[in-house]
């Protein structure tokens, strides 16, 4: 990477001190929307969390079962090559 000039460094220096300066505002914007956002609707019906490991069906995928959505399903066994 080249070396900045003084007009760069001066241009880095002011976004840097701004995004600094607008970063409190800006977290409470994040907050307020995430608490207006639970208000208006608690339970996120497209939210996917994530699972470890092995596959599993999403909603509108065939095998999805809503009853075990949650549940953690241990990953299928390996399949062993036939030895002869």
């Amino acid at each position: 990477m080249s070396n900045l000039t003084p007009g760069q460094i001066a241009m880095q220096r002011r976004f840097e001190r701004a995004i600094g300066l607008a970063s409190p505002f800006l977290d409470a914007v994040l907050g307020v929307g995430e608490r207006i956002s639970r208000i208006a609707e608690p339970n996120d019906h497209e939210y996917y969390p994530i699972r470890p490991g092995g596959r599993v069906a999403l909603p509108g995928e065939p095998g999805y079962d809503a009853d075990s959505d949650l549940a953690i399903t241990p990953p299928p066994p390996e399949r062993r090559p036939d030895t002869d």
